[in-house]
């Protein structure tokens, strides 16, 4: 009959196990569609309403700008490729219409690229920059300027910096260069706007930086169970550091504020893409929404050009992966767009525990079962008493029994004589709540820290392809669910018979919620069970021989 009734379990667990990578295959989340995507002007395809900035402090609306006529002269694309960017200029505006980064693929197993920016018929996200103001090109009744540039390509060979300049000449003969400034290995485009007026007049402008993007779904987000990282755009100021001004809360006011420096960016998961202006300026920062589109992005004070003299303005755009270190070259406050939320004091320290431990095994897999090791060595004596309460509880489990038995009427008495015997023996209850109340907090900011690396995107460990997305075949889960059982046939049975059929329940609960887990953590949860389970069998043991008091 235990035979029999061990097949059935067996081959019931067997049956699921198919049916959860069946559902899994057919609604699980599917990857990325790898196709090449080709921005094209927007200019062809959008309406001609203004979507840039007026200079008016404070007042700044969309739309302020005169609608701009159309337009005969096709705008011309620019490709510029450098080790680890590959950008595509509109010399319509001269802004960056498309982005992709060379280093990170698409997909697992695509050699093509990560494309971060991009102007297609599905989907807009662009960096677009300019001059407006009085005398601005960007604020002229025509539209906006189209640049005349020597060649169509651009690539970084053996240089260690490339200058791509883009020209226009006004009608009172004042030349503006847009010059876009790349360095080998660098993620940061410098951008400069040179004006020569040589013009009988004074000419002064307004520069401008902002990042226009749709409500679109971040495709290097996860739709599976789990927190979600945030999309939308970010601002630092002297206010605040750090604030996030999202899709929705720019559909119920615009963001102005007025600040000394600082930045704005446009985040998502992994990825970011930022304008940092030239510092020393007190710039504005703003928000807006037009054709279903959101912009954000700074403006600066007026400059002014005398006649026959010229002028340099500039600021930096960052397109690139959210590596702090990376980030923090550019701006120092852009790395706090890796956001570990309210545990980012716990989170940041095991983020570079875990790049340590990287640096010396050479793979995020080993270094997650080192910091695991690490952080249940520092939490080894915490978790040695509640085990020894827990071995304690076991031992004297019979008695304990006979106690119910005897009391079971009276329960007033029956507490006390429970409390005479845990005075007696040294038990501590609740002991065995301690681990897991103090790994709780290392474990949810080591989940945003797993979440939030761009390290661990497409990184490989024994049979996992990616240790950010959850286990395709569900093993560490499953793995998981079992060293938990494992775990409570060490620990002494409840003696609330309701209370024991819960903490059954809990190693099939716990498997289901890790199955959707990032593959890295749900890996951590099993190397400190299996720690754990060690730890707590050595104790058992020293107790029933009475050999640990």
């Amino acid at each position: 009959m235990d035979v029999q009734r061990i097949i059935l379990i067996g081959a019931l667990c067997l049956i699921s196990y198919m049916l959860v990578l069946q559902w899994n295959q057919d609604y699980g989340q599917q990857p990325q569609a790898e196709q090449v995507t080709t921005s094209v002007s927007a200019y062809e395809t959008q309406p001609a309403v203004s979507d840039l900035p007026a200079a008016v402090e404070a007042t700044a609306q969309a739309g302020d700008l005169p609608a701009t006529a159309a337009q005969a002269q096709k705008a011309s694309l620019v490709e510029v490729k450098t080790d680890v960017l590959n950008v595509t200029i509109d010399t319509k505006g001269g802004d960056i219409i498309q982005v992709s980064l060379p280093e990170y693929k698409a997909v697992l197993g695509s050699e093509l690229p990560f494309v971060l920016l991009e102007q297609t018929a599905e989907r807009t996200y662009v960096s677009q920059s300019g001059l407006v103001g009085k005398n601005g090109p960007d604020a002229s009744a025509n539209g906006r300027p189209t640049y005349s540039i020597s060649q169509s390509e651009f690539i970084l060979d053996d240089q260690d910096s490339l200058s791509i300049d883009l020209t226009y000449v006004t009608e009172n003969a004042v030349q503006i260069t847009k010059r876009y400034t790349f360095n080998k290995g660098s993620y940061e485009i410098g951008l400069e706007f040179i004006v020569n007026n040589q013009s009988e007049e004074s000419w002064s402008a307004n520069l401008f930086g902002q990042i226009k993007r749709d409500k679109s779904a971040d495709p290097t987000s996860t739709t599976d169970m789990g927190m979600q990282s945030y999309l939308g755009p970010v601002f630092s100021t002297q206010e605040s550091n750090y604030t996030k001004y999202d899709f929705d809360d720019i559909d119920e006011k615009q963001f102005k504020e007025k600040s000394l420096d600082g930045w704005v960016a446009m985040s998502q998961h992994y990825f970011l893409s930022a304008w940092i202006p030239e510092k020393g300026a007190e710039y504005n920062y703003q928000t807006r929404k037009l054709n279903g589109n959101y912009i954000a992005g700074f403006l600066s004070p007026d400059f002014t050009v005398a006649a026959g003299d010229s002028k340099t303005v500039s600021a930096n755009f960052y397109a690139g992966p959210k590596d702090q270190d990376i980030m923090e070259m550019a701006d120092e406050n852009l790395k706090l767009t890796v956001d570990y939320g309210v545990l980012w004091w716990i989170a940041s320290p095991l983020y570079m525990l875990l790049k340590w431990i990287h640096g010396i095994v050479g793979n995020w897999g080993l270094a997650i079962i080192g910091i695991t090791i690490l952080v249940k060595a520092a939490l080894f004596q915490l978790n040695a008493k509640a085990f020894k309460s827990m071995a304690k509880m076991r031992k004297f489990g019979p008695e304990m029994t006979r106690l119910k038995e005897l009391y079971g009427d009276d329960r007033q008495k029956m507490s006390s004589e429970m409390m005479k015997l845990y005075q007696k023996e040294k038990i501590n209850p609740l002991g065995g709540c301690l681990p897991i109340v103090a790994q709780m907090p290392i474990f949810i900011a080591l989940y945003w820290v797993l979440m939030e690396s761009v390290d661990l995107r497409q990184a490989e460990f024994l049979y996992l392809a990616d240790l950010s997305v959850k286990d395709p075949y569900f093993i560490l889960p499953i793995i998981m669910g079992a060293s938990m059982f494992i775990q409570q046939m060490l620990n002494p049975t409840p003696p609330d018979p309701m209370q024991a059929k819960i903490m059954k329940m809990l190693p099939i609960m716990f498997t289901f919620f890790f199955l959707w887990f990032p593959a890295g953590l749900t890996l951590y949860w099993v190397v400190n069970n299996v720690l754990s389970i060690a730890q707590q069998y050595v104790i058992n043991k020293q107790i029933e021989a009475g050999t640990d008091k």
